[in-house]
């Protein structure tokens, strides 16, 4: 193996990805993804299939909602001690529980039948929700307590790789067996994706770094159990300036996300085209991009690796301009795929570290479900109401130089907070406690 100039080799570089807290982060990440693509995808095409109208099979598009209000119960998986599993631990004997509720969940969902019932399967699309949004609380703060501060970028890339591959794969399963066996042996069979996450918690174990909250009792005191996660983080200096960056540093991705399908289908490109460059490159692509996210964290830090990923994500919607210039472009979409799911990857890692960073450890379920949900929430109202309008009046070309533009003020708005020292100190004690500081970035 050949050295490298500063003495270190590629092994070197790799190890970091092989310490138990970023497998184990990447296991947890297959079992965070499956639920979502169950009712996302997959849950269309089962219903497309049996025959149900379009307007109902859209819909279910609701039912995502449930993961932006995650945070109304995120603090009972910080605050609420069950009984004879808390002998495991507060974060494992929750991540055994809400994993069994996922299998359930999505056992149900397998059981009911749309065209019998299409009150039954919207419940059991939403129970799934419910449940797969409590996981995500479950394994989102066991993920980022499992992790050292110096090892926040590299185990964020592992949730992403997970993340992706348990998605995608749980959506190829399904596909798979229901074509041979039917939907409900479809839906049965991917709910063993659960089980990752689960023999994750029963390997590592608690997290040491995790910090228990005193017990609470009585009204008064499960009220304040509520409330002081969310306290504690907006008595920090510049919290809403923080929150601010989180609401509107991916509204220009998500517009251009939203619409993508549709420009590819306008400008002629057929289904093999689309899962050959959107789908297969694209997939390769985002896993590139989230190696590289790793190494760019470790090597520049967190302010200049998230700062960078930022710009990157705003300039690939530029791609997308030019293809719809360009027309049909097989080159074109090959292109425009490959930098915008490298930007992606690169982002969904360093972007992360950073958001992980921000939990103070007692609170890490309630802080990061508030700091998630904040993510996406603007791009899910405001975006989805307006996109098909935009693209209307504007057309694809400036549609998309449009998504740059709006991608702006969160790249100066994360510029602005790096230089006044503002992401120094929003960092809580998940990016500080323990080897390594999350600031630095840099892996061991």
């Amino acid at each position: 193996m050949a050295a490298r100039t500063d003495g270190r080799t590629w092994v070197d570089g790799v190890r970091p990805y092989l310490e138990r807290g970023p497998v184990a982060a990447f296991a947890l990440g297959v079992s965070s993804g499956f639920p979502y693509a169950m009712i996302a995808a997959t849950l269309t095409t089962r219903l497309a299939q049996s025959g149900i109208d379009k307007k109902t099979v859209t819909a279910f598009s609701l039912a995502f909602l449930v993961y932006n209000i995650k945070f109304l119960w995120a603090w009972v998986v910080d605050g609420v001690r069950l009984p004879l599993l808390g002998a495991l631990g507060q974060r494992v004997s929750w991540l055994l529980v809400a994993g069994v509720l996922v299998i359930a969940a999505v056992a149900n969902l397998a059981l009911v039948d749309p065209r019998a019932s299409i009150g039954a399967t919207v419940t059991a699309a939403i129970l799934v929700a419910v449940a797969g949004s409590t996981f995500d609380v479950v394994i989102d703060a066991y993920r980022i307590e499992i992790l050292e501060p110096r090892q926040l970028g590299v185990g964020s890339g592992m949730s992403q790789y997970g993340w992706r591959i348990g998605s995608a794969g749980a959506a190829s399963l399904a596909l798979f067996v229901a074509a041979r066996h039917g939907w409900t042996a479809a839906y049965l069979v991917t709910a063993v994706l659960a089980l990752p996450a689960i023999l994750a918690g029963l390997i590592v174990g608690e997290p040491r770094r995790h910090r228990d909250v005193e017990p609470r009792r009585g009204v008064g005191p499960t009220l304040a159990a509520i409330w002081r996660p969310f306290v504690q983080f907006f008595a920090r200096p510049g919290a809403f300036v923080v929150l601010l960056f989180i609401l509107i540093h991916k509204i220009g991705d998500t517009l251009g996300q939203l619409v993508l399908r549709l420009l590819l289908n306008d400008t002629g490109f057929t289904n093999d085209e689309i899962a050959l460059y959107d789908v297969g490159v694209g997939f390769w692509a985002y896993l590139i991009g989230i190696f590289a996210g790793g190494v760019m964290y470790a090597r520049l830090g967190l302010k200049r690796s998230v700062l960078i990923s930022l710009v990157l994500m705003a300039v690939s919607n530029a791609s997308f301009a030019a293809l719809a210039a360009a027309g049909h472009s097989n080159p074109g979409l090959a292109g425009a795929m490959t930098f915008e799911n490298i930007a992606s990857g690169i982002g969904g890692v360093t972007v992360v570290a950073y958001f992980s960073a921000l939990c103070d450890l007692r609170f890490t379920a309630a802080q990061y479900a508030l700091i998630s949900a904040a993510a996406s929430v603007v791009g899910r109202i405001v975006t989805g109401a307006s996109a098909g309008a935009l693209v209307e009046r504007v057309g694809y070309v400036n549609f998309y130089l449009l998504t740059v533009v709006l991608a702006v003020p969160g790249v100066a708005l994360f510029w602005w907070m790096s230089r006044s020292g503002l992401v120094d100190r929003s960092v809580g004690s998940a990016g500080t406690e323990g080897p390594g500081d999350a600031r630095d970035g840099a892996a061991a």
